[in-house]
């Protein structure tokens, strides 16, 4: 891969550059010798990795300040048939102040909600600094036309959300239409732009439980990359397995690489079956060890999850009285 040159180079939405990987991208040939030429995963290597860093443990006050940027680090999600405003404002409510008992306690990084109530959500949040992230393109399954989803796209940009959460194409991805899902990605990005030039940070989804192979996960991570999202997340939480420390790691080494290569950061948001605080804190471990501290931050790394704010601010109760809390101290989402 070569990057064009300076004056051939156009920023998009958010600044990214559309046209550093034009080479790439000018064919579904040349797209999937780009993408099948990276370096092959090692199965066995990775997992052991994982499993390696998932063993590492850490007390006292590096405990304590793990568990507080994990809360930073949670989309709080409500993703359900069944959802009520109501339910979305009691959520929005409680990532302002997890622990309404203890002002200490850090607010959660974003409230995630399907379109139709990212209005709710943002009038509810006002100007906490807590973001609505709103899931589109056919969430879960990403199962439509792409006016559709762009359309879709739009509603939950000028509703007011602040992050987009897309779902890629995964037959068009398992098939080798490679440039399908690229162009795609382009394309709403571009619909997240705002009207005074700003942009909705764009979150890519894979869900991973689909992909097969390490291989197709390292993939899809440069693919969501060279299109310009901000993030590339695991799952949408529907589909297992979910999120995973090898799958996580593979995502990591990506972004990482990228970095290394273009200059510019990606983010990394595993999403769904993160359920504990000692699952969050095997994550941190990793994010640090892979990429360095740079990503450990809540633009540059999240939790998509609905269950692990309750046991992180146990966990952080039992820190801070030395007791543990009931399960039902906290609501229950």
């Amino acid at each position: 891969m070569t990057a064009t040159s300076a004056s051939t180079t156009s920023a998009g939405p958010a600044g990214v550059d559309v046209a550093q990987f034009a080479d790439v991208t000018a064919s579904d040939a040349s797209l999937r010798r780009f993408l099948h030429g990276l370096p092959g995963v090692d199965q066995v290597g990775c997992e052991a990795r994982a499993a390696g860093l998932g063993t590492r443990s850490i007390k006292t006050t590096a405990k304590a300040q793990a568990l507080d940027l994990a809360i930073r680090m949670v989309d709080l999600t409500t993703l359900e048939g069944m959802d009520t405003p109501g339910k979305v404002r009691a959520l929005a409510s409680k990532a302002m102040r997890p622990d309404p008992a203890d002002p200490t306690c850090p607010a959660a990084a974003a409230v995630c909600v399907y379109p139709d109530m990212v209005a709710t959500a943002k009038d509810a949040l006002g100007d906490s600094g807590v973001h609505v992230a709103a899931v589109a393109t056919a969430f879960p399954s990403g199962r439509a036309a792409l006016d559709i989803k762009l359309a879709d796209t739009r509603d939950a940009v000028e509703a007011g959300a602040d992050e987009i959460d897309m779902v890629i194409d995964r037959g068009a991805f398992l098939t080798g239409r490679y440039l399908q899902v690229f162009e795609e990605i382009v394309a709403v990005r571009e619909a997240c732009a705002r009207p005074d030039g700003t942009a909705a940070h764009l979150k890519v989804i894979f869900e991973t439980g689909e992909l097969q192979t390490y291989d197709n996960v390292r993939r899809a991570s440069w693919l969501a990359m060279m299109a310009g999202g901000d993030f590339i997340k695991t799952s949408t939480g529907k589909v297992q397995p979910a999120a995973t420390l090898p799958v996580t790691l593979v995502m990591l080494e990506a972004v990482r690489d990228f970095r290394a290569q273009t200059g510019r950061m990606v983010g990394v948001k595993p999403a769904g079956g993160i359920r504990t605080a000692k699952d969050a804190i095997k994550y941190l471990v990793m994010v640090n060890e892979v990429v360095g501290q740079d990503w450990l931050d809540p633009d540059w790394f999240r939790f998509g999850a609905s269950t692990l704010l309750n046991d992180l601010l146990m966990q952080r109760t039992k820190m801070t009285t030395g007791r543990y809390s009931g399960p039902d101290y906290f609501t229950l989402d």
